[in-house]
């Protein structure tokens, strides 16, 4: 396929999840509807409210302008070469996390060979089938694997820090983009409004947090009032009524209240001073800074480990889980890779 045609159909793809977030009754409307509810059975977390944020998050990249600007950066694209197969294993910490790393492989004309993580099973099969049908090009240019991943020329992988060290064995002697944890940041100033710190809540609590771009940990001027947060977030309240999400609440009060420890209570989260910047589901860590700190200096020796650093003067308040682009998982430049791989 040409490039062209492949901004196109991408595009054509964003205005089919557009239509159906509006309630704009379209040709793949029901199909759509039914992927959606179906996703629970299939992953408890995967609720129809986080499937459709993680459509609507895909389908807002995926409008022509924003294509076409995207892949002019990258001359190399309209040189036409033979395509590569690129082996993608995709996380499935949270709906449709790897259709970035397909999304690029695609851009840049390739073949792309996908092994899909078991907690998210159907929903990329399930793009892959309607840009199919959308152009039938791009039947070629995406394969799904059951079993282990052969026949391709790099590969790109997410994981834990645990599984990224079976990644470089396994595929050490590939061009590879291997990805492991990261965490999410946010820096309160104590000037933010109430409707900042809403927005800081959906940073926290969109995907029950189980994102890399999810903030788990606050950084807070010292003296500030958490009582503050704890307003700000009652709408999310409603998330003790799930039950895997209530499962870690309770443990984890538990095994604080057990051990003695220190933390704050808010009735469906628990705001607990810690050092670490990952923190459990239904737990937000946070740290105190001195208002005259040098803040870079503070969580320097962690930048290798952060996704996204949300404050004033930074990535705005609730923006986490709308990436653009060129927004590159662990800041490495996905399409840059695939385009200097040598075949």
């Amino acid at each position: 396929m040409k490039p062209e045609e492949i901004t196109k159909g991408l595009a054509a793809l964003g205005d089919i999840l557009r239509d159906s977030a509006s309630g704009r009754k379209g040709r793949y409307s029901s199909l759509i509807e039914s992927v959606i509810a179906r996703q629970q059975t299939v992953n408890p977390w995967f609720t129809p409210e986080n499937v459709r944020l993680a459509l609507d998050a895909v389908a807002s990249n995926l409008e022509t302008e924003k294509l076409e600007e995207w892949v002019s950066r990258y001359p190399l694209i309209k040189q036409k070469r033979e395509p590569l197969t690129i082996g993608i294993i995709m996380a499935g910490n949270i709906p449709l996390v790897g259709f970035h790393d397909l999304l690029s492989v695609l851009v840049t004309g390739n073949k792309a060979l996908v092994k899909t993580s078991s907690k998210d099973p159907e929903l990329p099969v399930f793009i892959a089938g309607l840009l199919t049908d959308i152009n039938s090009g791009f039947r070629d240019m995406i394969y799904f694997s059951e079993g282990p991943l052969k026949g391709f020329d790099a590969v790109i992988a997410t994981g834990s820090n645990n599984t990224s060290r079976y990644f470089e064995y396994y595929f050490g002697k590939y061009p590879n983009l291997i990805r492991k944890n990261r965490n999410s940041i946010a820096v309160i100033s104590g000037t933010e409004t109430p409707e900042e710190l809403q927005r800081t809540g959906d940073d926290i609590f969109s995907y029950f947090g189980l994102g890399c771009r999810n903030v788990s940990k606050l950084y807070l001027p010292e003296g500030y009032d958490t009582g503050l947060l704890k307003k700000a977030w009652e709408k999310y309240s409603g998330l003790v009524n799930h039950t895997k999400y209530a499962n870690n609440y309770d443990y984890y009060k538990a095994v604080y209240l057990v051990n003695r420890e220190n933390f704050e209570d808010f009735g469906f989260c628990m705001l607990k001073e810690e050092r670490a910047l990952a923190s459990p589901v239904a737990v937000v860590h946070y740290e105190y800074y001195r208002r005259d700190e040098d803040f870079e200096q503070m969580i320097g020796p962690d930048m290798d480990k952060i996704q996204c650093i949300t404050g004033k003067g930074l990535l705005d308040f609730g923006k986490t889980q709308w990436p653009r682009l060129d927004d590159y998982a662990d800041g490495r430049d996905t399409v840059d890779f695939i385009l200097k791989i040598k075949p």
